[in-house]
């Protein structure tokens, strides 16, 4: 029996473990990881503990489907792994959005880039309108790295309430040629109408594709 509706189900490690993914109705390029165990989303405890998956590496392993639907492959720093916080997402099951990061996004982030650094610092300039916190992780993947518990155990408050919170990772090549990533966060703030939705940084239909 195929995976369908999901493009993928992988069960290697076992249903608390496994993952699937599942292409998103909206747009032509966006695809979802979706973790096969209830995990209710970024506010989950199960997230931070040490012997959880590593979704977002899982993410990113599999971002080969989001490159098939543009058609072409895509530098690394056109990809984004996005989840919601609590107050911006529709499902109350953890996804991961992964899809082409927006144009201008991009552009925001090669401006930035030589000031991003190994620990959380916001953004000189806001994303979509909104004012972000960045880290650089230099390895060309994410396998040690999880970045949920970068943003528990490094934005003041943020373990307090994840729920509040929003993870976005970009793809990045810095200085001499090292690849990496960029790891974004927002908090929700009601005074300005920020629901901490970072998939807002996502462009649906993949315009870097025909840019390249």
């Amino acid at each position: 029996m195929g995976p369908a509706p999901c493009a993928l189900v992988d069960l290697q490690q076992g249903d608390a473990k496994g993952y699937a993914v599942l292409k998103d109705i909206v747009g032509a390029t966006q695809y979802l990881l979706i973790p096969t165990a209830r995990v209710s989303g970024i506010e989950s405890p199960l997230l931070l503990n040490p012997a959880a998956p590593n979704y977002f590496a899982d993410a990113w392993l599999e971002r080969g489907y989001t490159e098939r639907a543009a058609q072409r492959p895509l530098p690394r720093e056109a990809i984004s792994l996005a989840i919601n916080s609590a107050f911006g997402r529709s499902q109350d099951q953890l996804h991961i959005h992964i899809d082409c990061v927006r144009t201008d996004v991009r552009a925001a982030l090669q401006r930035q880039l030589s000031a991003i650094g190994d620990s959380w610092a916001p953004l000189a300039e806001p994303l979509a309108g909104h004012p972000y916190r960045a880290m650089r992780v230099m390895a060309d993947a994410l396998d040690g790295t999880n970045p949920f518990v970068l943003l528990a155990d490094g934005v003041p408050g943020a373990r307090r309430a994840m729920g509040e919170q929003t993870l976005v990772v970009v793809g990045a090549e810095f200085a001499g040629g090292h690849p990496g990533f960029i790891i974004l966060t927002d908090h929700v703030d009601p005074a300005i109408g920020d629901k901490a939705g970072g998939e807002e940084l996502q462009d649906h239909d993949c315009a870097l594709a025909h840019s390249q």
